[in-house]
This record gives structure tokens, C-alpha cells and sequence, in this order.
């Protein structure tokens, strides 16, 4: 049993004793310090306990990003609580399903998005409902911490417990429950502490969405543990994103090569004040070569990492000393606490040159994936290896390179993208005999989701039509963007669909 004190809750605790009055989060045009957030925190953690969250139980959070969203994380974690953040952009068919495997107590939302949860709260079994602003039917989240008092013996769950449940989207048409413990989170950070340059006297703009790993856990969680300042953006906009960096003297943000792109197509980019930055974090995809040379201008390096939901996240990393010089790259095989290999199918390492699935052992890899030890297994091997279903390359100098992905997922302006929860929607239009679902280059959001379908006799299908069919069954950013209409999938002897095929017709 571990007496250093890694579990959330301890981190704001401890960094509000030692700095109480440092600015921490600023939004909207406010800022708390550190000790008006742990006030926060720890009446929403009372809360929660006299409301009956026990140690181990599920507290939800849905939403844009607000700091409310960091108080339910931080609470839940004083209380003992697991916490499971939400992607707001789900579906209620969607929700439904992650609630009840979950199985969340307590649910907090903003007002968007109330009513989704009121379509289906008779189904997902939540005991109690908090709402930031006044709503029909559901506790006022102000009014419930205005009522309480702090907690006075909060929780310090082990490393080993689980503090985070983070969906993410499976093979199966079914998400995923990754739980990251305590001790994950923390190691992932000292990993980064020890891979980037982060400073006291940081001021983080954060506008990717918190219930994303890469929002939540490449500079937020970093920048608060270390006690530097965190400026909230709601939802990313990349004119406000570049005034707020101006204002508030920015100095790092994360973000995915779109929103940079973005950025650097507002009108007002050459001439806002960027001076105070000193390097951007993207993840996602590599940042193109144009991106490097038009930020470098600026005197703006790029740090590019690459991670997972389940390696909390970060795996491999690109220093702003190297981007330039390793275009593509998404890092080195070595971190300070963390390794990455190479395997081909038969779980043997690969070489300099060779392809092989990428795969991550560290103390930052999940506990597994929430009451799915099937799938736990399939995933991490027997000597604690990680495998991601991404396909790399590396390089003479130990560099990975990823070229393909064994899952054929898609990311789609960050987004992950799986084809089998998307075909599975589709396949439910009357129109479609069977469908493929794939990424093809996209200029502006990296993949665009591409449905190839042949259609039943006698019927026809437009992509209007199909993405209005989608829209009630998915969430907006899996919705195809592009549809062709075939005679017939190509298959091989087995039946299996030669989705290459499909990517070399359509690909060019």
C-alpha cells in the first residue's frame, strides 16, 4: 500500500494548502483561486456523501466544458466516488447505454443538455440529478453546495482504485469503459513532467472537450497539479481561442492540427499579440509540415504526443526540439517511466523498418475496461502490455511511426470513429443491403467518415437522406460525410469486406 497521497482528491487538496490564493481557473470572465475551488469541491463532496454516493459508487457529468466539470471530478474523488464524464455529443440511445453499464448514482449537467437525460432518465436507474442553472424537475447545483457544509473526512482512495471511467467507442458498436486509477493519472503526469517543459507559472488555454482524455489530461490536470493556471473555453472557437491567449497571457495549450489550422486562418492571426506562448501540444494526428514553418514564424514551437483513452494518454512524444526535424513522427519508444514495442500477429517484437501493432507498458496503462474482462484481456497481454490496434513503424532511432490502424478506426477532427458502431446504424435504413465504413483523407478534419453501400432493389439513397437518417442514431461527428453507392462490397473467399480495395477506388 502506498503512503504518497496520489488520488485526485489529495492533488487539488495539497495544492490549495500550498497555494490557496494562485489564480487557478479562469472562464467567462472570472477566475477562482485554488482555495475557492476546494471550497467548491469539498461541499460538492459532502453532497455527495449525505446524498448517498459510497465509496466505489459512479458520479456523471455531462456537458460543455465548465469548471464545474473539475469540481465533480475532484468531489467524487473526496467522497471516494469514481467519476465518469460524458460525451455531450452522444445520442440519448447512446447515453442510455453508458449510464446503465455504469451504473451512475448521481448525474450533474448543464442546462444543453437536461432534457436528453430527462427522454431517458426512466430508464438508466440515476438516483439524483444536478442541474448548474434552474431546471424543471432537476436540484440546482449552486443551491445543493450552498447548502453544505465542507467535507470533513474525506476519502484518500488507493492507486490501484479506479478514479475514472472514460468510454470509448468499440469494435463491437458498444463502447468501452476504460478505468484509469489514481495511480494512473498520477504517473501519466509525472511521465509529462518529466517529457515537457511545464512551469509553475503556466497559463494552460484549454478548449479541447474534457470528457476527451487529450482535453482533460495532456495540460489541464498537469498545469492544476503543478499549480500554474488553466483558462476555460466552453467549446473550441479558434477567434476567441487566439483573444483569450492575448488576454491572459497563454503560454501552452493542447489541441488536435484542426483547431491550430483554424487558428491560423483568422483573420486577426497575424496581428494578435502571441508572445507569451511558448509551445503548443497536438495530438491526434502529426502536425502537417505547413502547420510547423507557420506557427515557427510566430516563434511558437509544437510538442506532439500520442496516446489513448486507456494509456491516460500519453505513450509516445515529439519534443518541441525534434518536431521540426521528425515530420510524422508520433515519438519516441522510450518515455522516462513508459515503454512502446512493436508486434507483429504472433505477439513477437518488430524491428527498425518492420510494421507491427503498437503496444505500451507503463504505470500510466488502465486497470482494464469496466465489467468487460473479456475484452480487458484481449487487450492487455500477459506480461502487462497494452495493445493499441494502431500499426507503426519505426525508425533507426527508435522513433514510431503510426501508418495504419489494426481496428480500422477513424479520427475525424479528433473524434474517434469506429466503423462497426457506424455500419451498424446504417445497415437499419431500408435502402441498404450492406454497407462499408471507412476514413479517407480529409483536408480539414484530418478523416472524413465515408459509408460505400450497396442498396436493396428497386431503392435509392442520398447522402442528405442518409445523414438525416443517421442524425437520430449517432452522435454528429460520426454521421458519414461522404457516400458511394456500389453494386456489390468487394469480398474475399472468407466473406470478409476488402475495406483496401474500397479506400484505392475511392481514395483518390
Amino acid at each position: 500500500m502506498s503512503s504518497v497521497p496520489m488520488d485526485l482528491g489529495s492533488w487539488i487538496a495539497r495544492r490549495a494548502a500550498a497555494s490557496p490564493h494562485r489564480p487557478a481557473i479562469a472562464f467567462d470572465g472570472e477566475t477562482a483561486t485554488y482555495g475557492e475551488v476546494l471550497d467548491r469541491v469539498d461541499r460538492l463532496a459532502a453532497a455527495l456523501a449525505t446524498g448517498g454516493v459510497k465509496p466505489g459508487d459512479r458520479v456523471g457529468y455531462l456537458g460543455l466544458n465548465h469548471p464545474d466539470f473539475l469540481v465533480t471530478l475532484f468531489a467524487a474523488a473526496r467522497a471516494g466516488a469514481i467519476f465518469v464524464p460524458l460525451n455531450f455529443r452522444l445520442t440519448g440511445e447512446e447515453l442510455s447505454y453508458i449510464l446503465t453499464d455504469a451504473g451512475v448514482h448521481t448525474l450533474i449537467a448543464d442546462a444543453d443538455h437536461t432534457a436528453v437525460i430527462d427522454q431517458i432518465r426512466g430508464d438508466v436507474g440515476l438516483a439524483r440529478t444536478f442541474a448548474l442553472t434552474p431546471t424543471p424537475g432537476w436540484e440546482t447545483l449552486d443551491d445543493v453546495i450552498a447548502a453544505q457544509a465542507p467535507i470533513d473526512q474525506p476519502q484518500h482512495p488507493q492507486a490501484d482504485d479506479v478514479a475514472v471511467i472514460m468510454y470509448t467507442s468499440g469494435t463491437t458498436g458498444r463502447p468501452k469503459g476504460a478505468m484509469l486509477t489514481h495511480g494512473n493519472l498520477f504517473w501519466n503526469n509525472v511521465n509529462a513532467l518529466l517529457s515537457f517543459d511545464i512551469s509553475q507559472s503556466d497559463v494552460s488555454l484549454v478548449c479541447a472537450p474534457l470528457f476527451h482524455i487529450g482535453g482533460l489530461n495532456v495540460t489541464t490536470l498537469l498545469t492544476l497539479q503543478k499549480g500554474g493556471q488553466i483558462v476555460l473555453m466552453r467549446a473550441f472557437d479558434p477567434a476567441k481561442a487566439l483573444e483569450l491567449i492575448a488576454t491572459h497571457r497563454v503560454t501552452t495549450m493542447f489541441g488536435v492540427p484542426a483547431m491550430f489550422l483554424f487558428m491560423s486562418q483568422v483573420p486577426t492571426f497575424a496581428d494578435t499579440n502571441l508572445a507569451s506562448v511558448r509551445y503548443f501540444i497536438c495530438g491526434g494526428a502529426p502536425v502537417p509540415e505547413a502547420l510547423i514553418t507557420l506557427y515557427g514564424e510566430r516563434g511558437i514551437p509544437f510538442a506532439q504526443g500520442y496516446g489513448l483513452t486507456e494509456t491516460a494518454p500519453l505513450a509516445l512524444v515529439v519534443r518541441t526540439d525534434e518536431a521540426a526535424e521528425r515530420i510524422g513522427a508520433a515519438g519516441h519508444h522510450v518515455l522516462p517511466l513508459s515503454d512502446v514495442r512493436l508486434v507483429d500477429a504472433d505477439n513477437n517484437p518488430v524491428g527498425p523498418g518492420g510494421r507491427g501493432e503498437i503496444c505500451v507498458r507503463g504505470p500510466q496503462v488502465m486497470k482494464g475496461y469496466w465489467n468487460n474482462p473479456d475484452a480487458t484481456a484481449a487487450a492487455i497481454d500477459p506480461e502487462g502490455w497494452f495493445h493499441t490496434g494502431d500499426v507503426g513503424r519505426m525508425d533507426d532511432d527508435g522513433f514510431v511511426y503510426v501508418v495504419d490502424r489494426v481496428k480500422d478506426m477513424i479520427i475525424t477532427g479528433g473524434e474517434n470513429v469506429y466503423p462497426a458502431e457506424v455500419e451498424s446504424a446504417l445497415y437499419q435504413h431500408p435502402a441498404i443491403a450492406e454497407v462499408a465504413v471507412f476514413g479517407l483523407p480529409h483536408e480539414k478534419w484530418g478523416e472524413a467518415v465515408t459509408a460505400v453501400a450497396a442498396l436493396k432493389p428497386n431503392t435509392s439513397l442520398t447522402l442528405d437522406e442518409l445523414r438525416e437518417f443517421a442524425r437520430e442514431r449517432l452522435a454528429g461527428y460520426k454521421i458519414p460525410l461522404r457516400l458511394e453507392i456500389v453494386d456489390a462490397l468487394p469480398r474475399n473467399p472468407a466473406g470478409k469486406i476488402l475495406k483496401y480495395q474500397l479506400r484505392e477506388e475511392f481514395g483518390g
